[in-house]
C-alpha cells in the first residue's frame, strides 16, 4: 500500500518539485497552499505531512496545533530559520522533525521514509504492564496508571517507548535524539531534555513518580 504524503506550503515551486520527487518514489500525494487548506487535508489522514511553518492566514505552527487534535502522523517542518528556541517551541506543539531550506531532496526523502517506518514498526507492538499500575500500550501508543489514560505528545510517547523497552539502559541525550527522530544530529540535547521535563510533569500530575531516572552526565534511564 502506497504511503500518503500531505505538503503544505505557499511556494507553488517548492510544492511541485515535492510532489513529483515523491510521486515518483511511490507515494500519494496531496498538496495544501495554505493553512486552512492544511488542516483541511489533514482530514485524510496522511501517513505523514510536510509543513511549512511561515504561510499564509495561518502559519505553520498554529496548523500543527490544531492537526494534532486528530491526526498522529510524523509531522515534519519546512523552515528557512531555525534555533532552539524555534524547535522547542516546534517540539512543544506537536512537530517531529525539522527541514532547513535549502535542503537536499535525497536527504528529505531519507528522513520521511525514515519516520514512516518507524510509524509502522511502532503499531506491531504490544502492551506490557510494568507493575499493578502503570501499563502501556505501545500499540494504542497510550499510557496507563491505575486505569487512566495519560495524554502524552507524540515524541514525548516514542521517548518513553525507547527507554520502557530497555529498562535500566542509560541513553544519552544525543543517542535518544537520533533514536526518536530516526535521524542522525548532533547538538540536540536541549531538545530532549525538554521533551523528557514535559514527560515528568505530567506523570506527577496523574499521581505518578518519575520512572525516568537521570543519570548525571551521561542521560536518562527507565527504572530497572
Amino acid at each position: 500500500m502506497k504511503a500518503k504524503l500531505l505538503i503544505a506550503d505557499d511556494e507553488a515551486d517548492i510544492v511541485s518539485m515535492l510532489k513529483s520527487y515523491f510521486t515518483w518514489n511511490g507515494y500519494e500525494v496531496y498538496t495544501a497552499a495554505n493553512g486552512l487548506e492544511a488542516i483541511e487535508k489533514a482530514g485524510m489522514q496522511p501517513d505523514l505531512i510536510l509543513l511549512d511553518i511561515n504561510m499564509p492566514d495561518v502559519d505553520g505552527m498554529e496548523v500543527c496545533a490544531r492537526i494534532r487534535e486528530f491526526v498522529c502522523c510524523p509531522i515534519l517542518f519546512l523552515t528557512a530559520r531555525i534555533d532552539d528556541a524555534d524547535k522547542i517551541k516546534g517540539f512543544g506543539v506537536g512537530a517531529d522533525d525539522y527541514i532547513v531550506k535549502p535542503f537536499s531532496l535525497d536527504e528529505l526523502g531519507a528522513r520521511v521514509s525514515a519516520h514512516i517506518r518507524r510509524e509502522r514498526r511502532q503499531r506491531a507492538s504490544a502492551k506490557v504492564c510494568f507493575d499493578d499500575r502503570l501499563a502501556i500500550d505501545y500499540a494504542k501508543r497510550s499510557l496507563y496508571y491505575d486505569g487512566r489514560q495519560v495524554p502524552l505528545a507524540k515524541k514525548e510517547f516514542d521517548i518513553v517507548e525507547l527507554l520502557s523497552q530497555h529498562r535500566g539502559q542509560v541513553f544519552g541525550k544525543e543517542r535518544i535524539y537520533e533514536l526518536v527522530w530516526d535521524y542522525d544530529s548532533e547538538g540536540e540535547a536541549t531538545v530532549v531534555a525538554e521533551h523528557v521535563r514535559r514527560i515528568r510533569m505530567k506523570f506527577k500530575d496523574a499521581g505518578m513518580k518519575s520512572y525516568i531516572e537521570t543519570v548525571w552526565g551521561v542521560g536518562y534511564r527507565w527504572e530497572s
